[in-house]
Parts: C-alpha cells; structure tokens; sequence
C-alpha cells in the first residue's frame, strides 16, 4: 500500500465506520468470544509477501468486530465509558496523518501551544483557579504516578532521585479504601511499597476522615516515618466515592503535604457548576487529574494532570540530555518534562475539535442528561422489594444487588449479572461493598439516550424473573 492509496481506503475506512456506529446497537454490546478463539483464527508467523489490502481489510471485517466489546455501543453501562464522539474521530484521524512524536516543543510547535490552550480551557469551564496548568497523559494511572513520585521526592527534598531511596527514611502515602488500584500501583512503581500505602479510615458517605488521617500522620511520625502526600478521589471507581477535600487539605497542610486529587471520571462533571460543591477546597491541592476520555468524547486516551506547581514534578520526572536540548528564541515547554514518556501524541487535537464541535453547553447538556437518567433509574430499584440499593454517589452511579441473606444475594446477583451480559443487550459490571457482591451501575457513553437507561430495569428484572424459574 502507498500513500497515493490511502484516499481510497480512508474513505472505505469511513464507510465501514458510518456502518458500524449505524448498527451498533444490533451487536452485543459484551463479546461473546471464548479465550484463545480469536488467536485460532491467526497464522502462527508473519506473510513472507505482502498480503492484498482486500485481503485485509476482509479479514478485519470478518474476525475484529465480533472479537471486541463495543466500547461505543450506547448501553455500554460497565466500568466508565471511554468515549470517542465523532469530532474527536476526526480529530485523531488528523493527528494519525501528521504522525508527530511530540515530545518537544521544537517537534511540535503547534501541538505543544495547541496543549497549553486546551488545557486552559479545560481548567477555566471546570471553574479552576488561573494558577493551575497543566499537561495531557495518556491515562490517569501515569498522572497518578507522577503525582505519587513528586510527592516522594518533594519529602525527601529530591535525594532520592539523586541517590536513590534505599537507605532513606520510609515515605509514607495516605489514602482510603476507595481509590482506584492505580495508586496501589503508584505506591509499588515509587519504590514506597504497598505496605507504606496507609489506609485512613471513611465515614459512612465513603469519605476519608479528617481526624483520621491526622492521628495517622501523627503516629508515623513518632516513628521516624516520612508522611509524604495526600491522594483524595472524587468519583471513586468503585462507588463513585467522594472525599471531602477542604477539611483533609487542613490537615494535610498543617504537615506539609502535598495533596493529590483523582477526579479521572467525576471530575468532568465539574463543568456544571451545581456539581462543584462536591470539590469544595480543591484550590488548595497541589494536583489534579481528569479523563476528558471519560466522559466528554475526547476518545482514549487522553487524561489531563492539572498542577498548582510544576516545578515540583517537572524537577521529579523532568531530564533534558545534551541531545533533547534545543536553541529557540523566547520561552518555550517541553511536556515530555513534565510526564515520564519521552515520547507523545497529539493528544491536544481532539481537545480542541470537541469543544469547538460541541460547546461547553453541549457537554453540560450531556453530562446533566446522564446523572438525572440515572437517579431515575436508581429510584426504580429502590423501590422494588426484590433489589436492594446499597450505594449511590452524586454523579450518577449507583450499585445494587438482589435481595436476601448476604449468601442468597452474593450467589444469585453473580448470576443475575452474567445472565445480563451473556444476553448481550446491555452491560454492566460489579463490585464488592462491604464484602457484599454489587452490581454497578452508570452511564456516560457519548450516545446514550434516556431509552438506553431506561432499560436497564426491564432487562434485570427479566433476568432476574428467569433466574428464579
């Protein structure tokens, strides 16, 4: 294939796009496909001779759509939604022709601005302080790292990126229960270690405890431990868990500590301005990260880590070798200092085509439309006897399970979930509350309509029904 052939198979590309997203919804929206059944389908070694690009593009046809969960299917209700609205489609098709590594501003000038002012705009329609910048991550799991890492080597006054952290006095990270495993990840990858990852204690909305956290600090310093940072969640990934962030940041502060702020799905919902009471006191905070990939269509993967002070982190994972240094006229930013790839995608584009294609508004619309769907359908469960609610967070998600003794419920909601999905016309996916099996429940696929939760009930309740035949 040449490059005088890919007008015509761009818009084959196309094609089949408009097809696919015409007929999504006759899919099912989990896989069917057992393990290893795709791999059968493929030769053991690569073609010696290059293969016809018919040829190709049938096999794709044939074997890829049917071997895929359809991420993009409007009852797509499991984990969080990883978006792709059309725009960003676009977008990302501009961004794969250009092909740039954007790892410096001199590879990359208009990537590198086009990055400094979406992140501004970003930052102002969620009502954030003007000193907060920012950079774009592929996903919130290296923001979180970054975040961790600074945190470490802000504590131990960055001696342990200088020599390393054996031998140095243990930096301790305080956390709760309903953060995502990402920072369980972060803890292991900084070299702190699980055990040095302290669970503070929640009150019954699921919030970390502020008195909670300060005895804990408190103890660790009578023992010669370093009380290093903070991570909060807004939205936890579990239950849609919030902490309150104005009363842990007087603690954190009265010690010092930086405070990092997961918001990576919920955080969205912040540029509608009735949900920010949920954030009271995140000016104070050091850190924030947020996937526009989650729920506002700017397709995966795209995560953006807001930053009260970059100098902290950049001075963390930031390195410029003699061959990355550049000569330029003028003040420039090289994001690969402020993350840990060196190399990066222009991830800024599909930024900017979303919000020029949508509006702020129209993403308001949006995100308000889901969380008011899903209360309602909460409301449905919470009032039939045989389900019990046992979760709901304000930014629409909610968990729930069939009723009973915790061993009829555990065992007949791991059925009634895979009686769901193995019918293919929604998906959803669980989690364990307080030891008890939970379906979750949420919505936020760029395409979904009222109909598309709406039927959430009458599927479960079917389910359900047959399951008890």
């Amino acid at each position: 294939m040449k490059y005088k052939d890919l007008p015509a198979w761009s818009r084959m590309a196309a094609d089949w796009g408009e097809n696919y997203f015409a007929t999504i919804r006759r899919r099912p929206v989990r896989s069917s496909a057992k393990p290893g059944e795709f791999l059968s389908k493929l030769p053991a070694a690569a073609p010696e001779k290059p293969d016809d690009m018919h040829t190709i593009f049938e096999d794709f046809e044939r074997m890829v759509p049917d071997g895929m969960t359809h991420w993009q299917h409007p009852r797509f209700f499991a984990y969080f939604s990883a978006n792709a609205a059309p725009a960003s489609i676009l977008a990302e098709q501009l961004a794969n022709y250009i092909a740039a590594n954007c790892m410096l501003w001199q590879t990359s000038p208009a990537a590198t601005e086009l990055e400094t002012r979406m992140v501004d705009w970003f930052r102002d329609s969620l009502g954030l302080p003007g000193h907060f910048r920012g950079v774009i991550h592929d996903s919130a799991t290296v923001a979180n790292l970054c975040a961790v890492l600074t945190m470490r080597e802000k504590a131990l006054n960055w001696d342990g990126v200088a020599n390393g952290i054996s031998g140095q006095r243990q930096p301790r990270i305080y956390a709760t229960s309903e953060n995502h495993s990402s920072i369980d990840k972060a803890a292991r990858i900084a070299g702190i270690g699980s055990a040095n990852l302290v669970r503070v204690s929640t009150d019954d909305e699921r919030s970390m405890r502020p008195e909670s956290l300060r005895h804990a600090i408190e103890a660790d310093l009578a023992a010669g431990l370093v009380p290093a940072g903070v991570v909060l969640c807004v939205g936890g990934t579990s239950t849609g868990a919030v902490d309150g962030i104005a009363p842990v940041a007087a603690v954190a502060e009265n010690f010092g500590l930086n405070i990092h702020v997961d918001a990576a799905w919920a955080g969205a919902a912040m540029i509608c301005d009735e949900f920010r009471r949920h954030w009271e006191g995140i000016e104070q905070v050091d850190s924030i990260v947020i996937n526009p990939h989650k729920w506002i269509g700017a397709q995966f993967d795209c995560s953006v880590q807001f930053l009260a002070n970059p100098d902290s982190q950049i001075r963390t994972v930031g390195l410029r070798p003699d061959y990355l240094s550049t000569s330029s006229v003028g003040q420039i930013t090289n994001y690969n200092e402020w993350t840990i790839p060196l190399g990066r995608r222009f991830r800024a584009l599909k930024l900017w085509f979303v919000f020029r294609a949508y509006g702020v508004e129209g993403l308001r619309e949006m995100i308000r439309n889901h969380v008011s769907w899903v209360r309602e359908l909460q409301s449905r469960f919470d009032s039939d006897p045989e389900f019990e609610v046992l979760t709901t967070c304000p930014f629409g998600l909610f968990t729930f399970r069939l009723s009973g003794s915790d061993e009829f419920a555990d065992k007949n909601t791991r059925q009634l979930l895979e009686r769901v999905n193995n019918g293919g016309q929604i998906y959803l996916t669980q989690t364990t509350i307080g030891g008890r099996f939970a379906i979750r429940m949420t919505a936020g696929q760029f395409e979904c309509t009222k109909a598309d939760v709406d039927a959430v009930y009458p599927i479960v309740k079917e389910a359900g029904e047959n399951l008890r035949a």
